[in-house]
């Protein structure tokens, strides 16, 4: 189990590297670079050019560049944004917290009552309460996300006036000056990821509840609740491990309409504000960010379920 658990990790870190490699290549390939874009081409002067490019770098081999920009990210540092006033960690890393507030509270939220409603509605199949809690899950997952941001706001901030309609907090400031303009996106946020995990878990539950050992269990005499919470639900849920780890990779990826309809300062909006901007470092760097959140927590995700799987455990202890 140890070598699978090393062979994992190993494929996420080369996965990593395969994508820092991509990033930097689709950046590379651009039409000029990052001064030529943030100076405007056709109006840069010659100097201020040349200075650009020399403050960056770029008149260096791409192959050193890349080497020196992939083990600077190792090292917490992702250089310098384009303008030349400031290091992009230090940029990230106030909307990178930003977004993981943002999240916490959508997972606070979102995560207890998808795996709730999921097992009442795989419990009760085709009964009212799954009727009912499935198509709201179904309008929840079909209507866009700008779509439902702009019936809250219409409702609880133009119509109502109980909540702020957008984040008017800068980035750096403190915690608990976003309290209360973020309810409504973490509102927004947690209709979307409670339908996915839902439907996941309710068809986990219906899979489980069919399976041969449960129906022995029935037959057998067991209590159905007691093979419910023993048996049942906890092979039920490991399903759900893998799409709740790509929820959590989204919310903290930057979920970008969220962030751009409510102006919320996190990762997302920092990214369209550089594509803006023309600051190609720094969507450089978002970019090999979110591909990492991704693939670690994935790869966290797989290792959990390996771990919680008794099926799993014994099929590697055999290998």
């Amino acid at each position: 189990m140890l070598t699978m658990i090393l062979r994992r990790i190993f494929l996420g870190l080369a996965t990593i590297s395969i994508v820092s490699l991509i990033i930097f290549a689709g950046v590379e390939i651009l039409p000029g670079d990052a001064c030529t874009q943030y100076l405007e081409q056709d109006q840069a002067d010659v100097e201020l050019l040349e200075k650009c490019r020399d403050d960056l770098n770029l008149n260096r081999p791409a192959h050193e560049r890349y080497t020196e920009w992939a083990l600077g990210a190792l090292t917490g540092d992702l250089g310098m944004s384009v303008n030349g006033e400031a290091k992009i960690s230090d940029l990230v890393g106030a909307r990178f917290a930003n977004s993981l507030l943002l999240a916490f509270f959508a997972l606070l939220v979102g995560v207890p009552l998808a795996m709730l409603l999921g097992v009442i509605t795989g419990l009760w199949r085709d009964r009212k309460p799954d009727i009912i809690f499935s198509t709201i899950a179904i309008f929840a997952m079909t209507i866009p996300e700008f779509v439902s941001a702009t019936l809250l706001i219409l409702v609880f901030s133009v119509w109502l006036g109980w909540l702020p309609g957008i984040v008017l907090t800068s980035a750096g400031s403190p915690i608990s000056e976003f309290f209360p303009e973020i309810l409504l996106p973490v509102i927004v946020l947690s209709l979307v990821m409670t339908a996915h995990v839902m439907r996941m878990v309710r068809s986990s539950v219906i899979e489980v509840m069919a399976s041969d050992y449960v129906q022995m269990a029935t037959l057998k005499g067991v209590p159905y609740w007691q093979m419910v919470f023993r048996h049942a639900l906890p092979n039920a849920l490991l399903p759900a491990i893998n799409v709740v780890a790509l929820t959590i990779a989204w919310l903290l990826g930057g979920v970008v309409v969220i962030e751009v309809v409510f102006n919320y300062p996190g990762l997302g909006r920092m990214m369209i504000d550089a594509i803006s901007d023309r600051d190609l470092p720094v969507v450089q760097a978002i970019a090999l960010i979110v591909a990492s959140i991704y693939v670690c927590i994935n790869l966290t995700a797989d290792l959990m379920t390996m771990i919680a799987n008794p099926k799993l455990r014994t099929m590697y202890l055999r290998k």
